[in-house]
């Protein structure tokens, strides 16, 4: 009989993953009911496509990934990425961004049944321009914080590395990239090396009345595994639209990816969901 503890964190996972798509549901409903955006409302896509921007947002993105290892099995993984600037003074940003990730994971291997709970938390404090010019940057540091509550998505290390974003916005277009790499260098002993990173490509084009067309693929690598395996690289895209529930000011969205090169066993494709809560000043 499984314990006390797993059967809650499997409820709920599955709950918040459910509670996710009905609210992500119900937000597209009210996008294709709801009224006209003013233009200064419409504006607030470019400044939520811009990762070291001075807008607060507290994003609950959804990543379900189909065809994983000999059973095609199914992940889910809500990822919560509160963004917080703080003026560091009238000229700097320290930008704030987390992930804290929700995990369910099916059978992969037949036998060893379905796992979930909270995977390892990422850290980054990008420092960046208060004001964006024509080239929009940021650098600083990049953490992984051990807190997995399952070995199945845990790494039991510390891990720290450089974090970058370059990007522009020319006309309708918000074109960039967001790099990091980690290393490990403290925790469990036993536990193998970290060193792995993340290129996440922005290509947006920005429409009338909020919507706009999205392709923001995230390239994996694992440095410590042989050749054959280290890459993930997902083709795909789809659209968006910045509305509004009540007062409070949404981005919500849709994308989907399928897996050029990948590991041996990972997912074939995946579906993306998001959902952005925007605090403007």
């Amino acid at each position: 009989m499984p314990s006390k503890k797993v059967v809650l964190t499997v409820l709920v996972a599955c709950t918040a993953s459910r509670y996710f798509l009905t609210l992500l549901l119900g937000s597209w409903c009210l996008i294709l009911a709801g009224p006209v955006l003013a233009q200064d409302e419409a504006d607030l896509a470019k400044a939520s496509q811009n990762p070291v921007g001075s807008l607060i947002s507290l994003p609950f993105q959804n990543n379900t990934s189909f065809g994983i290892g000999p059973t095609d099995a199914m992940s889910n993984v809500l990822n919560i990425q509160p963004v917080y600037p703080v003026p560091l003074s009238k000229d700097w940003n320290l930008v704030n961004r987390g992930i804290i990730p929700i995990i369910y994971q099916q059978e992969i291997v037949p036998g060893s049944g379905s796992t979930s709970g909270l995977g390892d938390i990422s850290y980054t404090a990008f420092v960046a321009p208060a004001e964006a010019g024509k080239l929009i940057w940021g650098v600083g540091p990049a953490f992984t914080l051990p807190a997995a509550s399952d070995d199945a998505f845990a790494s039991d290390k510390w891990s720290v590395g450089p974090g970058v974003v370059v990007m522009t916005m020319p006309g309708n277009f918000v074109l960039g990239a967001l790099m990091q790499n980690v290393w490990s260098f403290a925790g469990d002993s036993a536990a193998a090396d970290v060193n792995e990173g993340f290129i996440q490509l922005i290509l947006n084009y920005n429409m009338k009345q909020g919507w706009y067309l999205t392709s923001v693929p995230v390239i994996t690598v694992d440095w410590e595994a042989d050749s054959d395996n280290r890459w993930t690289v997902p083709v795909g895209g789809g659209v968006g639209k910045i509305t509004r529930l009540g007062a409070q000011p949404l981005d919500v969205q849709m994308q989907a990816f399928y897996n050029v090169k990948k590991p041996d066993g990972g997912a074939d494709w995946s579906l993306r969901l998001q959902f952005k809560l925007l605090f403007p000043k």
